[in-house]
């Protein structure tokens, strides 16, 4: 299954896009990140079937062991792309928020972007690993 992060904004060379990148390398599935404008870009078509997750404040909130069995469960039902999409200054507007598959919080703080970036790609990673059996991660 891809994991796919659609971000607005360009990271550009920051500690942030640092980071982003560490976890993406360390990513064992397929991985894509698009980076487009603050306003409109075109976005690209989702390999079918596909979850469409919008990082969103409204959302819910996983431990990393919960959000890593959603992904498993998405993958072993066939699932071919889980598009995480981070949006602009100003979110997500109603419509996206209606047609999306899951709306994902990191908690009810408010993040900048390109840290929620880092932190998407680092629990992208973690849930990976914990679906592998890899012993980084620590539960309980």
């Amino acid at each position: 299954m891809l994991l796919h992060i659609v971000a607005r904004g360009k990271i550009g060379r920051s500690p942030e896009s640092e980071l982003v990148d560490r976890y993406i390398k360390r990513i064992a599935w397929p991985f894509k990140l698009t980076e487009l404008p603050e306003i409109g870009g075109k976005i690209p078509s989702l390999q079918t079937p596909a979850r469409t997750i919008l990082l969103d404040e409204r959302g819910e909130t996983f431990d990393s062991e919960e959000f890593a069995t959603k992904l498993g469960r998405w993958r072993d039902d066939g699932v071919r792309e889980a598009r995480f999409a981070i949006g602009a200054a100003d979110g997500h507007g109603k419509a996206e928020r209606a047609q999306s598959d899951l709306l994902l919080s990191f908690g009810s703080m408010t993040w900048p972007h390109l840290l929620a970036r880092a932190m998407l790609a680092e629990q992208l990673w973690r849930a990976t690993s914990i679906l592998a059996g890899h012993p980084y991660h620590r539960s309980g």
